[in-house]
């Protein structure tokens, strides 16, 4: 566990080291004792000991590695300041990405994409969700058939036989906002000469043909029209497109697995939530370059 600790210290180093913004930030007249270096590594390093929430990891910390981390602050300091420390999550995940398409080249012609729900409130207490006004919508989880007020994650990614996909991109948007409507967004900066299997959230004629002019293939399951029944070369058509796309599936239980990431109904603030999400998302990117 000490290499482990040693290794995501000299990783935030590292990523302070090669970044101006960051270093104009810890050249300003705040100089703490204990360093937003410091607050990141111990952010990470308590999920990785699969501790998810702020107090759980001040008080992993404070029980166990005090010795390695003598100037911890009180909880109430170490959450105000981890709050701040979005930009600085922001720089890291970034970081990480690029290194894991470094290290990790794929020639697939395959790509998935999908979205998951952060969960501020579910089901009937979302119509009375406040927290994070600005970026938290009500929407509705197809998968779980619910309605929940949050964000949604949404990962494009590069199919793999065998193993997890490779993300290409992540981003975050309001809950309400529709998966099509934020692959719309996106689409310039789509690779061309692809295949993209996606649910059905993502059929629309018009946006298919939009990305047939880009060379990209959109392959959905049918969806089935009203009063009629799918042809059996359909179903077949269907459920191809399906155990495609089932990889990321895959991706996100993993992600849920390892951060607990859906669940953020103890979040109170906009910092808060873009923690919550940024967080997780950058020691996710940490497992797949070091373990994975």
């Amino acid at each position: 566990m000490k290499n482990q600790l040693i290794q995501i210290y000299l990783l935030v180093c590292h990523s302070y080291d090669n970044h101006s913004s960051l270093k104009f930030q810890r050249a300003s007249n705040f100089k703490p004792v204990f360093s937003d270096e410091e607050i990141i590594t111990v952010y990470l390093f308590g999920q990785l000991n699969e501790k998810f929430n702020h107090r759980q990891i001040h008080r992993f910390i404070r029980q166990y590695w005090l010795e390695w981390f003598p100037h911890l602050p009180s909880y109430q300091a170490f959450n105000r300041r981890l709050n701040l420390l979005a930009d600085n999550f922001q720089t890291l995940f970034t970081h990480l990405l690029h290194s894991l398409h470094s290290n990790k080249m794929s020639a697939s012609e395959d790509f998935l994409i999908d979205s998951m729900p952060v969960m501020l409130a579910s089901g009937t207490r979302s119509k009375r969700g406040r927290v994070a006004p600005e970026i938290a919508k009500t929407g509705f989880c197809a998968a779980k058939q619910m309605n929940f007020h949050g964000v949604r994650v949404h990962l494009f990614a590069v199919r793999q036989s065998g193993t997890l996909p490779l993300p290409a991109r992540i981003w975050l948007k309001e809950g309400n906002v529709h998966d099509l409507t934020a692959l719309r967004e996106i689409v310039d900066e789509l690779p061309s000469a692809i295949n993209l299997f996606a649910d059905k959230a993502y059929a629309d004629v018009d946006f298919k043909r939009e990305l047939e002019n880009r060379q990209i293939r959109l392959l959905t399951p049918i969806k089935k029209p009203k009063k009629e029944d799918l042809s059996a070369e359909q179903k077949r058509f269907s459920k191809t497109v399906s155990s495609f796309r089932q990889p990321i599936e895959s991706f996100f239980k993993w992600l849920i697995d390892k951060t607990d990431i859906q669940r953020a109904s103890q979040i109170r603030s906009t910092d808060g939530l873009l923690i919550h999400c940024l967080g997780k998302l950058t020691f996710a990117l940490f497992l797949l370059n070091f373990y994975y």
